[in-house]
C-alpha cells in the first residue's frame, strides 16, 4: 500500500476501473476497510483527480444498481448449498 492518501485514492481508482471491482472487492485485495475505500473513492479522490472519480462514480452506480442482483444470488447460493 502506499505512503499517501492521495496516492492511495488513485490506485484504488486505477484498480476499480480495470477491473469493475466493487467496493468489498478494492477492499479485500488492498487490505484495508470497505469504508475506508468508499470514502477515498467518493470524497477524496474528487479532490485529487476530477477524471478518475468521475470513471470510478460510473462503477459505483452500476455497482449499486446491481447490488440486489448479487444479494438474491448468494442467497441462492447460500441455501442451494454451493
Amino acid at each position: 500500500m502506499t505512503d499517501t492518501i492521495e496516492e492511495r485514492a488513485c490506485e484504488l481508482a486505477v484498480y476499480m476501473i480495470e477491473t469493475g471491482a466493487t467496493v468489498r472487492a478494492a477492499a479485500k485485495k488492498f487490505g484495508i476497510s470497505k469504508s475506508t475505500v468508499h470514502k477515498d473513492l467518493t470524497c477524496r479522490l474528487k479532490q485529487y483527480n476530477l477524471g478518475l472519480y468521475q470513471q470510478v462514480r460510473q462503477i459505483l452506480e452500476h455497482n449499486k444498481k446491481e447490488r440486489h442482483i448479487r444479494g438474491g444470488i448468494a442467497t441462492k447460493r447460500k441455501y442451494k448449498g454451493d
